[in-house]
């Protein structure tokens, strides 16, 4: 914001911004879900969809406890701004969309372990060790999915080139 901004704003705002970009998340994972024909990634997607939604229920509770409410228009723009990275998937069969979902996933699962360092390191600077915790546990449970999902990414691929290469 600016110079001289209060404090407990600073922090009130990073845990908003990680708010609306769980709940973002959560919206692309339980579509994610439903896209494809890979069941295992769609269960992945789905599983993860629950966890994310847990993850901003606990940092919505963390702000309300610092006084703070989330934000609605943040969490409207980022829904605007979750449908770029689908783009890539036009022209794709449909057995390639798990695929490009993992990726997209892994990618976003690596920018949220980015996002919980600085949340987690604002906290740290601001004195406030509970939410620094959070963020922790969070950013580790983020640093799990993105291993979980890259573990996936060769399979999937393999499986679509199978998959296309035998209709052709």
């Amino acid at each position: 914001m600016t110079r001289g901004e209060p404090k407990d704003n600073i922090l009130k705002r990073y845990l908003e911004d990680a708010i609306a970009a769980e709940r973002n998340f959560e919206t692309q994972l339980r579509e994610m879900s439903k896209e494809g024909d890979n069941t295992v990634a769609q269960k992945a997607f789905a599983e993860h969809a629950d966890q994310t939604r847990a993850q901003h229920h606990r940092l919505q509770k963390r702000l309300e406890a610092l006084g703070g409410s989330a934000s609605g228009f943040k969490t409207v723009l980022a829904h605007v701004f979750h449908f770029a990275p689908k783009a890539a998937q036009l022209g794709h069969d449909e057995s390639e969309k798990a695929t490009q979902n993992l990726i997209i996933s892994f990618s976003v699962e690596n920018a949220e372990v980015a996002m919980y360092e600085a949340l987690a390191s604002v906290a740290a600077a601001a004195g406030d060790k509970e939410t620094e915790l959070l963020a922790r546990e969070i950013q580790e449970e983020e640093r799990q999915a993105a291993s979980i999902v890259w573990h996936m990414i060769a399979t999937s691929a393999a499986r679509s080139y199978q998959k296309i290469s035998e209709a052709a």
